[in-house]
């Protein structure tokens, strides 16, 4: 990638991609296991898959940028595809829905046009202040999001099948996706530049300092759907969505100088309970469903994961950055704590001081967005406990 437009063309073209695998896997579990016991369990190796791959991913990307050219972190893919391509056809099996109904592109739009503007007006506020451009661009992506509904009420074949929202279960297990994601994503961003650019951690190091959060999301993954039945799947829900709150409230006792322990301890916790709420979310979706409608369904869970996330480097992010810079205590700091730093670092002995308040104001941001994520998972926690209340049902 020769500039940077480049770059983010090209991973955008990685998303398309992306976006097709993890829905169409999870429909092909929900048509493969129709028994409800086994495709739990079934959803649970397919969760701790993905939270391997989440802890493996920024550890080997560490070693790869350790010792070679950073491009390295996108070829490696490659060689992982190619098994896909050569096994997948001989492996997975075919399930098909009986539609000839053409694929929503006018959707496709409509949702870009909403949520890229309102993610562009968030951050460009919070890095820049209120002005009226950003304002204007945000009230576009709700409009465009308000189209956006209207067209899937009224089109064919909609890419969001809205008629699936009304069933409860289903609902609530969406929201659980969407917030459950912000607050992972979201902390897990801060939580790495906490650790190299305030601890002084290498890349390496703060990926393996993030191995035992993902390797509890991928244990307790596995074990979701004991739990559901040895305690029910409301109080299920709500006990793993209370201790990824307790993992979040944990980390504002990190500071400038905090012992490594802590950070791990609390974010195992959180990560006990994202694991035991992200299973328990895909089993509910695929099962709150008639198996012919799994790929929808699937496709709005995944949907909710990944808007979770891009909404948690948003909102938390911009909060964080927004609290940073008000912190700045007179200090001339830069947009971010990385070019406040290097600023720091060209004033020789005498920008120690500005280091210092840099840190500490980060410090500052990353707890006020720790707090947000507590607030908004102690809240779905509440609603969790008042919705999940009536049995499942399937729809029809």
């Amino acid at each position: 990638a020769p500039s940077a437009a480049v770059l983010i063309a090209a991973r955008a073209l990685m998303g398309v991609g992306g976006a097709t695998l993890m829905p169409s896997s999870l429909s092909l579990i929900a048509n493969m296991f129709p028994d409800a016991r086994q495709r739990g369990r079934a959803i649970g190796v397919w969760t701790a898959a993905f939270a391997g791959g989440s802890a493996l991913g920024p550890v080997l990307g560490g070693v790869l940028l350790h010792h070679f050219w950073w491009g390295v972190v996108f070829l490696i893919n490659v060689p992982v595809l190619a098994v896909l391509f050569i096994l997948g056809p001989r492996l997975i099996p075919e399930y098909r829905a009986r539609t000839s109904d053409p694929f929503d592109f006018v959707g496709v739009g409509l949702s870009m046009l909403g949520i890229l503007p309102l993610v562009y007006a968030v951050k460009t506020m919070a890095a820049e202040g209120v002005a009226t451009g950003p304002v204007v661009i945000g009230v576009i992506g709700l409009a465009m999001l308000v189209v956006f509904i209207v067209h899937q009420r009224n089109t064919r074949a909609p890419l969001l099948d809205v008629r699936l929202f009304g069933n409860a279960q289903f609902s609530a297990a969406v929201v659980v996706a969407l917030v459950g994601m912000m607050a992972l994503g979201g902390m897990a961003y801060l939580t790495s530049v906490y650790l190299q650019s305030v601890m002084g951690h290498d890349v390496l190091s703060a990926a393996l300092a993030g191995l035992p959060m993902a390797v509890a999301v991928a244990v307790f993954s596995l074990g979701a759907t004991r739990a559901a039945d040895a305690i029910g799947t409301r109080a299920a829900f709500v006990g793993s969505v209370a201790l990824a709150a307790a993992g979040n409230l944990g980390l504002l006792l990190l500071t400038t100088s905090s012992p490594i322990w802590i950070y791990l301890v609390f974010t195992s916790i959180a990560g006990i309970g994202y694991g035991i709420q992200f299973s328990l979310v895909s089993d509910v979706v695929v099962g709150s469903v008639p198996v012919e409608r799994s790929g929808a369904a699937s496709g709005i869970s995944e949907t909710s994961f990944e808007l979770g996330t891009a909404l948690g480097l948003a909102l938390l992010g911009s909060l964080a950055t927004l609290v940073f810079r008000e912190s700045s205590g007179g200090w001339d700091f830069g947009d971010t704590l990385g070019e406040t730093l290097h600023r720091a670092l060209d004033m020789g002995d005498g920008g120690t001081a500005l280091a210092d308040a840099a840190r500490q104001a980060y410090v500052d941001g990353m707890h006020a967005a720790s707090l947000a994520a507590v607030i908004a998972l102690t809240v779905l926690g509440v609603v969790l406990t008042f919705v999940m209340r009536t049995p499942r049902k399937n729809t029809h």
